[in-house]
């Protein structure tokens, strides 16, 4: 009765905020996906798995961490819960001078960290970044880090505007920044590449990045009460705050991007090619975890951050609960349907020119252990997200660095063990960071249970089980279906193969009744009706 009465206790403003905000996100990442999808196809095209694909997934992987550790995740976390407080208390003139001061704060820091990068290139190649390459790769490697270190700058500027717009419940520009990105890498690879080779990649890049700030500036010049101001604001109270909250989830977003650079840094002594297809292999898992937990997670922030500042502690409980059902109710199929058909989408995207059957095995390899982390990603995007609206940012960050150090540990082991059992030993790379994010979820889950005084564990563990023996059923479908179909041509095969263990998965849970379908399907009929009452109005 307890779970019901908090059900029940929860706005229909807060639901429908994060389910319209959540829509808007998901249908932009889709979006962005495909973008990306036909990005990374290109690159594997042209490219392949060699020497010139290695050097720039290197160079690129050592950029992004640059912006991920001065202002991406663990910025945007802290910054939004205290930017929304002052929104909330209409403080319009304070909420401004606090995002004009980090924003100069975030891009004087990049600019330094740039050029010291520029000057260090070689050496940070060979000692830091890929020290199993040949002189030749570290040159060719340090080359493209120089160009691409740039765009660390323009993101950390556009990534605080991303920040900013969510704090206005503006999420469709920001979701689809992330396609404009995708836009400069095809424009390196079709216009530049073919007179520069890898290094138009390179500033394909740089043109991304400045393509992601251009298209949410419009918006955010919009902006009721914007205004900037030249400054650091370091006795500003809220910039202190914003600084106390990141500083915890900063080591967090360390310890994730030091298991990236020791990857890569394994990967340089693996078999040629390694570095690409974890490179090539991760982004296929992360484009349904994007489309699902973190388009979902973004728009739950705000709401979740605006509940707290509220004092409306019930509602948020159950804000996040829905959250959770609903990450879970499309994570688990997700991940299924990966680990069944990992190889044919791998060879059905990235075949052709320089990508070949062996190229194919490398990233399909990789891919499949990675999948089996979907769930654990997804549960951590929302989870986390839910702490730091409760300014908690300690609890996330001190879980996540064990997690992170376990990785760390287990990278070593699990490569160790599939060279031992003659398989690639890249994909234990992959396997390490699935097995730490799921246990870091259940970690988080836990901890968050005792913070909000539960958390509808048994409505939980029910969208579980449903969602597994759906999934399960599904499976095992796509399987009979694929070789049912083994004549057939590869894209056909794999789509209907989509298709029909869709279909099958979603025919599961009407059996069972699980309770989200019905709302999903009453949220489609008040909206269907609202449109037909206002025709008629109209029509009037």
């Amino acid at each position: 009765m307890a779970d019901m009465s908090e059900e029940k206790g929860m706005t229909e403003t807060g639901k429908s905020r994060i389910a319209q905000g959540a829509a808007t996100v998901m249908g932009a990442f889709i979006i962005n996906n495909l973008i990306g999808l036909f990005a990374k196809t290109l690159t594997a095209r042209y490219f392949g798995t060699g020497i010139e694909s290695s050097a720039f997934f290197a160079a690129n992987r050592f950029s992004e961490i640059l912006f991920n550790l001065v202002a991406g995740g663990a910025l945007g976390s802290a910054f939004i819960p205290v930017f929304t407080g002052l929104l909330v208390h209409e403080k319009r003139k304070k909420a401004w001078k606090l995002a004009s001061s980090i924003i100069n704060l975030v891009t004087i820091v990049l600019l330094v960290l740039s050029i010291i990068t520029i000057i260090f290139s070689k050496g940070i190649v060979r000692y830091i970044l890929s020290p199993g390459f040949n002189e030749a790769e570290i040159i060719l490697t340090a080359r493209l880090l120089r160009i691409q270190v740039l765009s660390s700058i323009i993101f950390g500027i556009s990534g605080l505007v991303m920040a900013i717009l969510n704090s206005h419940q503006h999420f469709l520009l920001p979701a689809i920044a992330p396609a404009m990105y995708q836009i400069g890498w095809v424009i390196g690879i079709t216009l530049i590449s073919p007179s520069l080779g890898i290094d138009g990649l390179a500033w394909g890049v740089v043109i991304g990045s400045v393509l992601h700030l251009l298209v949410q500036v419009p918006r955010t010049l919009r902006l009721k009460g914007r205004s900037y101001a030249f400054g650091l604001g370091l006795k500003i109270a809220e910039v202190q705050e914003v600084a106390r909250l990141m500083a915890p989830r900063l080591l967090g977003v360390a310890f994730v991007q030091l298991n990236f650079l020791l990857n890569t840094y394994l990967a340089s002594f693996q078999q040629q090619g390694a570095i690409t297809a974890i490179s090539l292999a991760f982004p296929l898992m992360i484009m349904p975890e994007a489309a699902i937990a973190q388009s979902i997670a973004i728009a739950a922030l705000p709401t979740f951050s605006a509940l707290v500042a509220d004092n409306k502690i019930d509602e948020m409980r159950s804000a996040f609960v829905s959250t959770l059902r609903a990450i879970l109710l499309l994570a688990i199929p997700a991940s299924v349907g990966l680990i069944m058909l990992g190889k044919p989408i791998v060879e059905l995207l990235y075949s052709g020119q320089a990508f070949d059957a062996s190229s194919v095995l490398l990233v399909s390899w990789a891919l499949l252990w990675y999948a089996v982390g979907l769930v654990g990603h997804g549960l951590v995007e929302v989870t986390s997200r839910a702490f730091y609206a409760l300014h908690d940012t300690k609890t996330p960050v001190f879980v996540g660095v064990g997690a992170m150090l376990a990785n760390l540990g287990l990278s070593f082991v699990f490569s160790g063990i599939f060279s031992r059992l003659g398989w690639m030993p890249h994909g234990g790379l992959a396997l390490a960071n699935s097995t730490a994010t799921a246990v870091e979820s259940v970690i988080l889950l836990v901890l968050m249970k005792r913070k909000l005084v539960g958390i509808q564990g048994k409505r939980i563990m029910i969208i579980i089980l449903q969602s597994a023996i759906a999934s399960a059923t599904m499976g095992v479908v796509i399987w009979g279906f694929a070789h049912f179909m083994s004549n057939q041509h590869l894209f056909l095969r794999t789509g209907m193969s989509i298709v029909v263990g869709g279909a099958v998965y979603f025919f599961i849970l009407i059996i069972l009744k699980t309770s989200e379908l019905r709302e999903v399907y009453s949220l489609i009929r008040k909206k269907y009706g609202r449109l037909e009452s206002r025709r008629r109005r109209d029509g009037k």
